[in-house]
């Protein structure tokens, strides 16, 4: 999908939560048992937004524990109140937390009212009339595994559609990094159980709702904290480690390696001509290419290679336990594979190659700053021979043929 689908993808799930919440709108008739609850739910968010709105929010995806207070009106209440849920919460966050570009902001509130409406949809059917059953959870089984599956129905419609305009904005990464990793799903997880747990707690009394807010807020902290850490580790563009953070792992794997006398190699790479897709192309694209190289590379590396942004269109890897042949044949693996490497532009795609220099632990140097400078030599002399080439920096060093 290209970057001007985008344009395409989003207003239509925009369209269509209007849509739906003018039809909730109309078929739902207003009971106060219900405004209450809805209420209570959202000054609940409010305040949890508060509580950690001094923390502040990471660029890019964030993750937080606002579930808790969604995931309880998908289930009690009838949808409508699960379109109109995002929209107060959203706003908060758009004016007193971070701006964020409006698009984005949109979307991901359409996404959780048209998630949370189908879930809700879906649980209505089973459970009509939940709240009138203050003890639905303990009058059978039944009614939790169903409350349960319709929380994880929400919470994968969700990502679904928030994944799609991810992966419209970059074609080029991969579905499993927009969808779930391993840490995404545990936080999917932990916010059903929350999210259910508060859900039981207003089917009970909501004054209840006192007593989940303390560890809610206290959770939704802990996660903004440890987000913000790892924000400060990576490169904003390209989700990397910055330049300080790698320079950290590589001292670390350095080390390791003059302990275990394991072989390492140093790759940096300067992608070719970078300067003149910016001109061409526009900033825009020329960021479209960075992230499309950075998860090229991602692509082709094992989860232990330690790699990141040094700057400007230049990223560096490190290679544990890898030998000169082993460190070239990676190296050559990465040229070839950004070569195939297209990125969507207004006239067509953008195409880029990459240089790559090689510097091998002890052969070229004997500490990090050594053999960054024994790379970065090896890196000139692939650009003086030509460019998208690999080479050592030996003269008389194995060099992959021009491609």
């Amino acid at each position: 999908m290209r970057p001007s689908l985008l344009a395409v993808y989003v207003p239509l799930v925009v369209a269509l939560h209007l849509a739906l919440i003018v039809a909730g709108l109309l078929s739902t008739v207003p009971r106060a048992n219900d405004l209450l609850t809805f209420a209570a739910l959202v000054a609940c968010g409010a305040v949890c937004i508060e509580a950690t709105r001094r923390l502040g929010v990471p660029a890019g995806v964030a993750r937080d524990m606002l579930s808790a207070w969604w995931l309880p009106v998908v289930l009690l209440l009838p949808p409508v109140y699960a379109l109109l849920m995002p929209v107060p919460l959203q706003v908060l966050l758009q004016f007193r937390v971070r701006r964020t570009l409006l698009y984005r902001r949109m979307l991901v509130m359409s996404a959780l009212g048209v998630a949370g409406a189908c879930a809700s949809l879906v649980f209505h059917l089973v459970v009509p009339e939940p709240l009138a059953q203050p003890l639905w959870v303990l009058d059978g089984y039944p009614d939790v595994l169903v409350g349960v599956g319709c929380a994880a129905l929400f919470t994968v419609l969700n990502a679904i559609l928030v994944a799609v305009a991810a992966h419209a904005a970059n074609p080029g990464g991969r579905w499993r990094d927009v969808l779930w990793n391993r840490e995404s799903l545990l936080l999917d997880v932990v916010e059903l159980c929350v999210g259910m747990l508060v859900a039981i707690a207003c089917t009970l009394s909501l004054g209840l709702l006192l007593l989940a807010l303390p560890p809610v807020v206290l959770l939704q902290r802990s996660l903004m904290h440890q987000q913000l850490q790892a924000a400060a580790r990576t490169d904003s563009k390209t989700g990397l480690l910055n330049a300080a953070a790698w320079q950290r792992e590589a001292d670390t794997e350095l080390s390791r390696s003059q302990r275990t006398h394991d072989p390492l190699a140093l790759l940096l790479i300067d992608i070719d001509h970078f300067k003149r897709v910016n001109d061409t192309h526009g900033h825009l694209v020329g960021d479209q290419v960075l992230v499309g190289v950075a998860s090229t590379l991602c692509g082709q590396l094992r989860d232990y290679d330690v790699v990141g942004r040094f700057g400007g269109e230049e990223f560096v890897v490190l290679l544990p336990g890898a030998d000169t042949v082993e460190a070239c044949r990676v190296a050559e693996r990465l040229r070839g594979r950004v070569r195939r490497l297209a990125v969507p532009a207004e006239d067509g795609t953008v195409a880029v190659t990459i240089s790559v220099g090689v510097a091998l632990f002890r052969m070229h140097g004997e500490d990090l700053i050594e053999l960054l400078a024994a790379a970065d030599l090896a890196l000139y002399r692939a650009k003086q021979s030509g460019r998208d080439r690999v080479c050592l920096p030996a003269v008389d060093g194995p060099k992959a043929s021009e491609g």
